[in-house]
């Protein structure tokens, strides 16, 4: 199928889906203003990951003690974290560069906007520009960190997730705005460098969009290893005091302050829907994003939108899946994509989720059963040194897995086994007969699944009323 395909956003969205239509036969153009792999792969997830690395090596050898090994003293090089961040991301970068170039795809890059729906303008930094012309338009033009109205936000020292990414030295302490995704990475992240933190967080609870036992289990958790939360908490000012940042806050028990080095603003993002021309073609969007229909085709046919700009999941694995499902859907291919997109939080302990949360199935009156198996009772877990945690497994009326939370180590692994089971609608009986290497982490799967018929071995059986 001769089709010219042109992707505005060179992030995992973007780059994806203009390598899925090349190599089904597409001559595609791919327009970038900045560097190839989006805000995911240089300013965010890995990046992010990177420092979650350090914090992870610093943690292990905090712990050293329990394993037998006494280090009488260790320093932290921040131009050294940095280096090796750096390096990860240009690293991946160059890659992604070099599988745009062989999927022989051009790339643009400038500003793009729409000027009809058939072509695309794209504007240079000499001012310079060109129209090109096009069967599709696949928008991909992602998010950016969203600023709150608060007085006092544009303070020097109020900082993005962007811009804490290039610290220069470790903040004695810490305040974050947010306890989303964002929010927590950071604070167990920086919690674990030194920094004394501290989370302020307006609704009732941090990362509200958990399984309940997650958040219950997990702050605790938080608050034993120095992060200090204030949930149903709002922020009222930021005031600039010499060297340091005084945030006005109003909590249950009214008024206070808190006190930052540096104050991060991790309140979420919004999409990028400026700037696009989206107006002048007819393209509907609101502040959650450009309005797309079950195949990502906006209300102008023949461009897409995929990714944070449409405001549906704000993940990159999303917005891969979304660029491949579109790339395919225009040359033809019907491609089955899935609406239970794995979610992963990287703190201390790992935190991932799937599908059916048990209070949404409580509030809606649905039946379900539900199991738990701690890591603390798995042998794997035990000789990692890292037994907190565990794993909560809930099934429908049909004995059919509708939903897996994680909380321990590697949860961002474990989450995908529960991605097969979920998505081909497999029964606990279907897992049963499915044998799990030991020692494993995978065995506390195995097990919370077992238990969902009282059957699990290394679980204690339920006492009988």
């Amino acid at each position: 199928m001769d089709k010219r395909i042109t992707v505005i956003g060179g992030g995992p969205g973007g780059y994806v889906a203009a390598i899925r239509a090349a190599q089904l036969g597409a001559k595609v153009t791919l327009i970038e203003k900045e560097a190839l792999g989006g805000t995911c792969l240089n300013k965010g997830c890995i990046p992010t990951k990177a420092l979650y690395r350090n914090a992870e090596v610093i943690n292990n050898m905090k712990n050293s003690e329990e394993f037998g090994i006494i280090l009488e003293d260790f320093k932290i090089e921040v131009e050294k974290i940095q280096q090796r961040k750096n390096s990860i991301v240009n690293q991946l970068v160059t890659g992604v560069e070099q599988l745009v170039k062989a999927n022989c795809i051009e790339v643009k890059k400038g500003r793009a906007l729409l000027e009809s729906p058939n072509s695309v303008k794209i504007i240079y930094d000499d001012e310079n520009f060109e129209i090109i012309e096009a069967d599709n338009i696949i928008i991909a033009s992602g998010s950016s960190s969203f600023i709150p109205p608060i007085e006092g936000v544009n303070n020097e020292g109020a900082i993005t997730s962007e811009e804490i990414l290039n610290f220069k030295e470790i903040p004695q302490d810490l305040v974050i705005i947010g306890g989303g995704v964002i929010g927590m990475e950071f604070a167990g992240i920086f919690n674990s460098f030194g920094s004394k933190v501290t989370v302020v967080e307006a609704l009732p609870s941090i990362l509200n969009m958990l399984d309940g036992d997650i958040v219950k289990r997990l702050t605790p958790s938080l608050k034993k290893k120095g992060i200090d939360i204030h949930a149903s908490t709002l922020v009222k000012s930021i005031e600039k005091q010499e060297e340091k940042l005084i945030v006005k806050v109003e909590g249950k028990k009214g008024e206070f302050t808190l006190e930052g080095d540096k104050v991060l603003i991790a309140t979420g993002r919004k999409p990028n829907v400026e700037g696009l021309n989206l107006d002048f073609i007819g393209i509907e969007y609101d502040k959650k994003g450009i309005k797309v229909d079950q195949n990502y085709e906006t209300s102008v046919k023949g461009i897409y939108a995929i990714g944070d700009v449409n405001g549906k999941w704000m993940l990159a694995h999303a917005a891969s899946h979304q660029g491949m499902e579109v790339a395919e859907r225009i040359m033809g291919i019907d491609h089955k994509g899935s609406e239970l997109i794995p979610n992963c939080i990287f703190i201390f302990p790992e935190i991932s989720s799937l599908g059916a949360r048990e209070e949404d199935l409580k509030n809606n009156g649905v039946v379900y059963k539900t199991s738990k198996f701690l890591f603390g009772a798995n042998g794997k877990a035990l000789a990692l040194g890292e037994g907190e945690g565990f794993i909560k497994v809930i099934s429908d009326e049909d004995n059919r897995v509708i939903g897996v939370h994680i909380l321990g180590p590697h949860a961002s692994d474990l989450i995908h086994e529960a991605v097969v089971v979920i998505n081909k609608e497999l029964k606990v009986e279907d897992i049963k007969s499915m044998v799990h290497a030991h020692p494993t982490l995978s065995e506390a799967f195995y097990e919370a699944v077992l238990g969902l018929n009282n059957e699990a071995i290394h679980l204690a059986p339920a006492r009988r009323k």
